[in-house]
Formats: C-alpha cells, sequence, structure tokens
C-alpha cells in the first residue's frame, strides 16, 4: 500500500508529465486559455491514459514479449491509443456537445499527446506490475489535470494583471510555464 502511494505521489507531483518531464505540452499551450476547457482536456486525456494502459500493460506482456515483438511496442500503443480516443471522441460528441465542439482539433490530438505514450511506456521500462500501472497511470493523469488547470489559473490572472507590453502574449505564458517547472522541480527531493 505504502509502494503505490508513493507510486501515486510520485507520478502526480515530483515526475508530473508536463512540469518535469516536458510531454504533453501542445495541450498545455493549446488548451489551457480557459479553465473550463483546460479541465475538459485533462479529464479526456486522463481518461485515455489509464485506458491505455489498462489495454496496453497486457498486450505487451502477455502477446508481445511471448511472441517476441517487442520492438513493435510504439506502433502497438499507438493503434490502441488511437482506438482509445475514438471512443472518447464518440462518447463527448453524444453525451456532452458542448465540450465536444469547443475542445475542436485538440480532442483528435489526443492521439498524438506524447503523455498518454509516455505513460504507458514508461509503466513498461519501469517495470511496474499490472496494478503498479494503473496507479503509475492515475498519478501521471491526474499530474496532467493539475498542470492544466494550474496554468489555465495563471493565464486567466495574467488577462488582468499589468504585464509589460514586450511580454504580453506568448512571452508571458512561457515564463509563466517555465516558473511552473521550477516549482515543481523542488518537489524532486520528496520521494527517494
Amino acid at each position: 500500500m505504502v509502494d503505490m502511494l508513493k507510486i501515486l505521489i510520485t507520478s502526480a507531483i515530483v515526475d508530473n508529465v508536463v512540469f518535469i518531464q516536458y510531454l504533453a505540452i501542445c495541450p498545455f499551450i493549446g488548451m489551457t486559455s480557459d479553465t473550463g476547457k483546460a479541465a475538459g482536456m485533462g479529464i479526456a486525456t486522463s481518461f485515455v491514459i489509464i485506458l491505455a494502459t489498462a489495454v496496453t500493460w497486457p498486450i505487451y506482456k502477455l502477446v508481445m514479449v511471448p511472441l517476441g515483438l517487442q520492438f513493435l511496442q510504439t506502433l502497438f500503443f499507438i493503434l490502441v491509443i488511437a482506438s482509445l480516443v475514438q471512443l472518447v471522441e464518440f462518447f463527448l460528441k453524444k453525451t456532452i456537445p458542448a465540450l465536444y465542439k469547443s475542445m475542436g482539433v485538440y480532442l483528435a490530438l489526443i492521439t498524438t499527446n506524447c503523455a498518454v505514450l509516455g505513460v504507458t511506456i514508461n509503466c513498461i521500462s519501469k517495470d511496474y506490475n499490472y496494478g503498479e500501472s494503473l496507479v503509475y497511470a492515475l498519478g501521471s493523469a491526474l499530474g496532467f489535470l493539475l498542470s492544466m488547470v494550474v496554468m489555465a489559473g495563471v493565464r486567466e490572472r495574467s488577462a488582468t494583471a499589468k504585464i509589460p507590453q514586450s511580454f504580453k502574449g506568448t512571452p508571458i505564458l512561457y515564463i509563466a510555464a517555465g516558473l511552473l517547472s521550477l516549482a515543481f522541480l523542488g518537489f524532486k527531493g520528496l520521494i527517494k
């Protein structure tokens, strides 16, 4: 139980997929202009991260390893992720059309979101068992959601802040992202 909690905290905060591993920068920059959109994108991506890990781990361990197909890991995982994103897209279109419409092209881009692929590959490379992989995926998903919502809050606040003209827009966005990364780097020694 302690190990699972350690994996959860490490993947969510200490090794955050956005601020520490620098994955998923495209949706981090593109979908954080509004807290609602950022939260929706974070939840949709989190769902895909957890589901992709739940599907890819058994495929890798039970099919690919026995058949000696480990070299096809990236291809198999991308196919699984693309299929899962199509399911999420279909679900959102039918149940929450407003969120589906507001996400636009970024919803389809979950397929190419390197955080999803990165988490599934990290579970294999860290040699986690199935339970540990799911906890790692949950922590990474929560870390992604946290980074999206925090950055959306910072961006909304910066819209009303007095910012020098030369820093308005994209420059202040990257400065804020860098400062948030430095803040998360402070957690590096939290768990050993």
